[in-house]
């Protein structure tokens, strides 16, 4: 069976990038259509991503509340956890967003096509079913919007039942009495956390000196010091050599920066040591379309490849890979197709690491100062001096700002501490408004949150934050012109 469709804009992946990409298009009033394996809009972050693993999280969360109820003198019972209950739950919250995205298609008549694309060339786009149906859409241009997979642990070739990656660890099929996690990034964090959450022992083993490279260190260290409490292990400055399937579990050999080598067995190893892109196996050979020796799609600030007619946004076009980067970039090439002046350009893309404590930044990191040789004012606000992190017992958080030290203007925002990942977007807004510490000094902030860290730190760049004392000589003036 096989069917023609004549569109102007195809969008070739259903994540949030396409997705946002294929309604922005068909709000322009193009003839649209979208186009993914799955029964249904969302992608990988939808379905084996960001929200399966942050509803698993949240479980994690109320898990470790109850246990620091103790604090509070409430005391509850060991959990006991239905994991099929649980894992319907997972499931049901995926079921119902990914379902409520294919009501948005049907409402913005919006064709959707289910199956595997692939170009035949720049604008014909083959797309096959598992069940043999077969289309081909004609289109004037092409948004390719296919994301990423995780990456195999290179030179270890072991196939496994107990070898898990991001998605297959998110499928729960148990609580393994011991996990060995392979990579100190987020991804094995967050997801090491909710085992660790539903009774696992878990390891996390990562080859440089410190969790989640690339972050400031000073934001990390409250996690890690959490970590500590909550995980079995953590070996830092350690690679895997060797894994070995025995009869009780997954033999791996781990060796560490001064040559010792360690020899542990455990029931299920999770293996997060990043993503690839998804450039290949779509026939991009019969197109003008470029790829970089990582397999990145090069693109110019519109997401323009170089082929006229396709267009690329998402994990395919590099770092970061990040659900909302996509959606804004997807944004963009929708109304560059529409025929608007726009191009992707943020001075600041959010991250977010959602363990517990959550950890958040955006725009220039302490540490990319220090290495670019860029000169910033780094103020630090200790969440032990916020009311309200005090109510909830969480005084481990730091929130701490960045400026330009001559104008004042925020470069960057780190915060680590619960709820960091709802906090950073006022940082975004700032940078994106060209705000001065003495702007957000100035909002007002509710009382008692822990949003009003962000404002003491603002003020902690002029002296003047009334939680912390800072001494006269250390205190600056703000510019005349703020």
């Amino acid at each position: 069976m096989s069917q023609e469709i004549h569109t102007q804009v195809a969008v070739l992946g259903a994540g949030p990038g396409g997705y946002a990409a294929a309604f922005a298009a068909s709000d322009h009033g193009l003839d649209t259509a979208l186009i993914d394996l799955e029964p249904n809009p969302g992608g990988v972050c939808l379905y084996r991503g960001c929200i399966p693993s942050k509803a698993l999280l949240h479980i994690a969360k109320l898990i470790h509340e109850a246990g620091e109820a103790d604090h509070w003198g409430v005391h509850f019972t060991r959990p006991d956890i239905d994991l099929d209950r649980l894992r319907k739950s997972k499931e049901d919250v995926v079921r119902k967003m990914t379902g409520g995205l294919g009501q948005i298609c049907k409402a913005r008549k919006l064709p959707y096509v289910q199956g595997r694309g692939s170009f035949e060339n720049s604008t014909t786009i083959r797309v096959t079913n598992d069940d043999g149906t077969e289309h081909r859409v004609h289109t004037q241009h092409t948004i390719l919007a296919t994301g990423s997979r995780p990456t195999a642990l290179p030179g270890l070739r072991i196939e496994s039942d107990r070898i898990l990656n991001s998605t297959s660890a998110l499928e729960l099929r148990d609580v393994p009495d011991s996990m060995l996690v392979i990579g100190g990034g987020y991804i094995g964090l967050e997801l090491g956390s909710v085992y660790a959450a539903l009774g696992s022992r878990v390891t996390v083993v990562e080859m440089t000196d410190g969790l989640l490279p690339g972050a400031d260190r000073d934001l990390v260290r409250p996690l890690a010091n959490r970590l500590k409490n909550t995980l079995e292990a953590i070996h830092l400055n350690t690679k895997v050599v060797d894994l070995a399937e025995e009869s009780d579990g997954i033999r791996a050999t781990l060796v560490a920066e001064d040559g010792a080598e360690t020899v542990t067995t455990f029931d299920k190893v999770l293996v997060s040591i990043g993503r690839k892109p998804n450039s290949s196996g779509v026939g991009l050979s019969n197109t003008q379309v470029q790829i970089d020796e990582r397999g990145f799609i090069r693109v110019d600030e519109q997401r323009r490849t170089n082929d006229p007619n396709i267009f690329a946004i998402g994990d395919i076009v590099g770092e970061p890979m990040l659900a909302h980067k996509a959606t804004h970039e997807g944004r963009v090439a929708a109304e560059v197709i529409a025929g608007n002046r726009v191009a992707f350009e943020p001075n600041a893309i959010p991250a977010v690491v959602f363990t517990d404590p959550e950890i958040a930044w955006c725009g220039l990191t302490e540490t990319q100062a220090k290495a670019q040789g860029i000169k910033v004012d780094v103020a630090r606000f200790p969440w032990a001096a916020s009311g309200r992190a005090t109510t909830i017992n969480r005084n481990e958080g730091i929130t701490k700002l960045l400026t330009d030290p001559e104008t004042h203007h925020v470069v960057g925002i780190g915060i680590t501490g619960a709820g960091a990942g709802e906090l950073i977007a006022e940082g975004v807004l700032a940078m994106e408004m060209g705000a001065t510490a003495e702007d957000i000094g100035l909002t007002i902030h509710p009382h008692p949150t822990l949003s009003e860290s962000i404002m003491e730190a603002a003020d902690l760049v002029y002296g003047r934050a009334t939680h912390i004392y800072r001494p006269k000589a250390a205190r600056k003036k703000a510019p005349a012109n703020s």
